[in-house]
């Protein structure tokens, strides 16, 4: 009868699927196993003593907690975790335990990598949720609508029989008042059926945009091509697409303007067995705008494509919201991913 001893331990955590990492009261990492290697695409060589700050570009989760664990002596669990390493994303299920060994404390993080239909679901869930959004949107800007007409034409009747014309002066107003809030209106709702659409070719789209944000904005903020000239043409609306692009790159370029060495990269790929609204699709053009600006609040990265929604304390929070339904009416999806320093809106178009 085989008996386990304390010798044998290490066989077993070094054949575990799950990642372990042992850290140390100052969060530098002690021990990996080959599962930890392998998810985080590191040798052990480079992570052992190495602080877990120091390793991450960008942590979903206060690092602080980690230390609160040894203090405490109560585990933490997380189940939606983002760590970026050398800009690389992953998302991770966290476990971490804290451990007391000769005097010495330590903290077991366990991280396992959230599974491919768990991705699925949380993509249908959002797409759920914005299509409810903008339904509602949709719903309220309609019934918005009506009034305001019966309002614009109340005021140009009593114009009409103003007994003084100084008068026309404030029905003038009521009826400019009118106009501005159906344009809002008629922009939240944004374009409602797809344009004409032909086989073209994204890098000329992309070519348009890129000349129109360097004509608006300084000339401190330089632009980045990296295209891929496999890509093959897609079958879409070019001033629609235009559009779309054109909302996220502007939004880019502002928020690149208060700061210096403002860089934005546009990046097109082909992109094989993409993942758009559920669906595998077999080929895709994946279109990459990347800005190293400060960042999406993290408080709005979850609704940002929600009317209304921006960081922006000039912007009306409508640009990107136009921008999915664009890329929508294209049978495409758009996400994003952030944090201080970088951001990459990424758009998948699915190739006939």
């Amino acid at each position: 009868m085989l008996i386990v001893t304390a010798a044998f331990t290490p066989v077993i955590i070094d054949n575990l699927v799950t990642a372990v990492l042992l850290l140390d009261e100052a969060l530098t990492i002690r021990f990996v196993n080959p599962a930890a290697e392998q998810l985080l695409s590191s040798s052990k060589r480079r992570l052992l003593g190495t602080v877990l700050p120091d390793l991450l570009q960008h942590s979903s989760l206060d690092l602080d907690l980690l230390s609160g664990t040894l203090q405490s002596g109560q585990g933490l669990a997380d189940s939606d975790v983002t760590f970026v390493i050398d800009g690389q994303r992953y998302l991770l299920g966290l476990n971490a335990s804290p451990i007391s060994w000769q005097k010495d404390l330590f903290v077991m993080l366990e991280l396992k990598p959230i599974d491919q239909q768990r991705r699925i679901s949380q993509e249908l869930t959002q797409l759920a949720q914005q299509q409810a959004a903008k339904e509602l949107v949709r719903g309220l800007a309609h019934e918005i609508k009506n009034p305001l007409g019966g309002l614009r034409g109340a005021a140009q009747l009593l114009e009409k029989v103003l007994p003084d014309p100084s008068y026309t002066e404030y029905t003038q107003m009521i009826i400019e008042q009118a106009d501005r809030l159906r344009n809002l209106v008629d922009r939240l709702l944004g374009p409602q059926r797809p344009g004409v659409r032909k086989v073209d070719n994204i890098h000329l789209v992309l070519e348009k945009v890129r000349q129109l944000v360097c004509l608006e904005n300084d000339s401190n903020i330089i632009i980045e091509r990296d295209y891929d000239p496999s890509l093959p043409d897609i079958e879409m609306d070019a001033e629609q697409l235009e559009q779309a692009l054109l909302n996220i790159v502007s939004n880019a370029a502002h928020a690149l303007k208060k700061q210096g060495g403002g860089v934005i990269k546009l990046k097109t790929r082909t992109a094989h067995q993409a993942l758009i609204q559920g669906k595998y699709t077999r080929t895709a053009a994946k279109i990459e705008i990347i800005d190293n600006g400060p960042g999406i609040p993290a408080e709005i990265q979850d609704t940002l494509f929600y009317p209304m929604v921006t960081g922006n304390a000039d912007g009306t929070g409508l640009g990107l919201s136009i921008s999915q339904n664009l890329i929508d009416q294209h049978n495409g999806k758009i996400e994003v991913i952030s944090w201080p320093g970088h951001t990459n809106f990424t758009i998948h178009l699915p190739i006939q």
